[in-house]
């Protein structure tokens, strides 16, 4: 038997170290080739560390939330032989060379698990500080920090709900069904309400720690002030269920976001102020041409902002069919460094939970972040008289060393223009 030395490998952007998320072996497992070992984050993703060796886990360096120099040592292996070098390359496969071999070890190694289907090296997964495998004698359900708030909030114990994910993980779909169940079941009588103790730390970390920083130092650096307005949108409401139910079999289902996109590309050339970012250090306002629509997408670690480009360029459809890949993308941990990067202006949207009013946090350095609310019929007054509409308040922020507030308000009610007469959109004004 032999020793071999696993580095942490160059991830491919420049980074001298990186931040280990959770590791997916313990010490005493034995691991095939290219079987998953451990997340990493960088700057602007999770990246997936595999196995370059088939072998048994002698020694793991690092705990979740500290940093690793890129070159350091993640994880030690015995192997069959006399071992072999570890020096790594930038897909964390040895290369050959470059490392001692220890003297033999008279231990005779666990046999191998059966192998994983081959995925490449290093793949971006979903940007969520992941939770370690759960052990066999482990009591403790297996759940991300997500599902386990939302569980305390429902008063659910986990420990009853069972988990379909990944080595019994129980995920939000899990906790909805549980749910279902216990509502069409009905309340057990005679059953004891017992009241629950304890509490739980949750290490911010990963994905969750990015945005916490980025948060941070947006409220920080930039003077935010917010508008809101509401918005009839009956008629275009309308127009978007017509579309789709004439739509054809290779067309998207038409959802009010590309509405809205396409009605900021129809108005912001008038203000370009606002589709800009401002570089505060260098004391720089770059105005951009083109609408590069940041698109914030809930996933299972946090909030991601895939980024829909040239929108001007793009029909409903296109812009459609576009923020479905990108929230797909973005879900499953596959979008691209570039698709992650470059917004000019970002649409942040709840969907049916967007309640009244919101206040978005500026996607630094862009200057202004624009947040449809839910729709709701209300009643209002039109020309003297009551009729039932369908409403909608759009919340908006913005930068106000860069945007007065005069322009924040003129540019808002010409979008607002735009939705209540959506013929306006397809008149290429």
């Amino acid at each position: 038997m032999g020793r071999y030395v696993f580095k942490l490998p160059d991830v491919g952007e420049g980074t001298a170290e990186a931040e280990l998320v959770a590791w997916h072996v313990k010490v005493g497992d034995a691991v095939e080739e290219d079987q998953p070992l451990a997340d990493v984050m960088t700057e602007k993703a999770t990246v997936e560390i595999t196995s370059p060796v088939a072998g048994k886990v002698m020694e793991l360096n690092g705990a979740p939330g500290e940093m690793s120099p890129i070159g350091s040592t993640l994880v030690v292996f015995e192997v069959e032989g006399a071992g072999e070098p570890a020096k790594t390359n930038g897909h964390g496969k040895s290369s050959g060379n470059g490392q001692e071999k220890a003297p033999p070890i008279a231990v005779a190694a666990p046999p191998p698990k059966a192998k994983e289907a081959q995925r490449p090296a290093l793949h971006a997964v979903a940007a969520a500080p992941a939770v370690a495998n759960r052990t066999e004698e482990s009591d403790k359900p297996l759940a991300s920090p997500a599902v386990r708030a939302r569980a305390r909030e429902l008063g659910v114990e986990l420990q009853f709900v069972p988990g379909t994910g990944p080595a019994a993980r129980i995920t939000h779909e899990d906790l909805d069904a549980f749910i279902t169940g216990a509502r069409a079941k009905g309340p057990s009588p005679g059953v004891a309400r017992i009241a629950r103790s304890g509490t739980e730390e949750v290490k911010v970390i990963g994905l969750r720690r990015k945005i916490a920083e980025k948060m941070q130092e947006a409220k920080r650096r930039i003077p935010h002030f917010a508008y809101v307005e509401e918005v009839d949108v009956t008629e275009l409401e309308d127009l978007r269920k017509h579309l789709n139910e004439t739509k054809t079999a290779d067309q998207p289902r038409l959802t009010l976001l590309p509405f809205i996109i396409r009605a900021l590309c129809e108005v912001l050339p008038r203000f370009p102020q606002i589709n800009a970012t401002f570089d505060d250090e260098a004391g720089i306002v770059t105005r951009h041409a083109a609408v590069h629509a940041g698109i914030a997408t809930q996933t299972a670690g946090g909030l991601i902002v895939p980024v829909l480009r040239n929108a001007e360029a793009k029909d409903l459809w296109e812009c459609a069919a576009e923020i479905t890949r990108l929230a797909a993308a973005a879900r499953d941990g596959k979008a691209s460094r570039d698709e992650l990067s470059g917004s000019t202006i970002t649409i942040t949207s709840l969907g049916p939970l967007g309640g009244l009013v919101t206040t978005p946090i500026i996607n630094h350095p862009e200057v202004a972040i624009i947040g449809p609310n839910k729709i709701v019929e209300r009643p209002i007054v039109r020309d003297g008289a009551i009729a039932v509409r369908k409403m909608m308040n759009v919340s908006s922020s913005y930068d106000h060393r860069v945007v007065d507030g005069y322009d924040a308000a003129d540019f808002i009610q010409r979008v607002k223009a735009v939705l209540e007469h959506p013929a306006l959109l397809f008149m290429g004004r």
